[in-house]
């Protein structure tokens, strides 16, 4: 089963401040039916009225942890897209609440993928999936060995990698 072919004819949510990223969501994934919200308010009226088979937040401005919790809530598999909130914190905080991807901004070329991974499956496969395709691009960006700095990642990845102590 492709990409593509996972996410034809699914409903997602996006919610950004900036319109032309929405726009850019909007033809990566052509074969999706996206509905739109630029602010806090109108995603979270989307959120509590339609079923989504995936939501995407921004974090900065439009209450992008707040939209999260919603979306957890509700069952709706959610990758956080962001640019101004690209640290080890708010990744974090992203996997604390529930999201299953977050990818940046400057990768949305890849959203056909993380999307349907998210769609696809569990948020424990979806992070490891997530860490191995994107594990060079965060080192790069938040120095190497930043996993190991914080003991969050460390025993998270391990649970993943090693359930139930296998």
């Amino acid at each position: 089963m492709t990409p593509e072919s996972v996410l034809q004819d699914k409903l997602i949510l996006v919610v950004d401040d900036e319109p032309d990223v929405v726009e850019s969501v909007e033809e990566e994934i052509p074969m999706c039916t996206v509905h739109k919200a630029g602010d806090y308010r109108s995603g979270h009226q989307r959120l509590l009225s339609y079923t989504y088979d995936a939501v995407i937040l921004d974090i900065m401005g439009v209450r992008g942890f707040d939209l999260l919790r919603t979306a957890v809530k509700r069952g709706f598999p959610t990758v956080m897209l962001t640019a101004h909130s690209l640290t080890p914190e708010a990744l974090k905080k992203s996997m604390k609440l529930g999201a299953v991807s977050f990818l940046p901004k400057e990768k949305i070329s890849e959203l056909i993928e993380v999307v349907s991974i998210a769609i696809r499956g569990g948020t424990r496969p979806s992070w490891i999936r997530f860490f191995d395709a994107f594990g060079g691009f965060f080192n790069r960006r938040f120095g190497v060995g930043w996993k190991e700095r914080d003991r969050y990642f460390q025993e998270f990845e391990e649970a993943v990698r090693n359930p139930k102590g296998t």
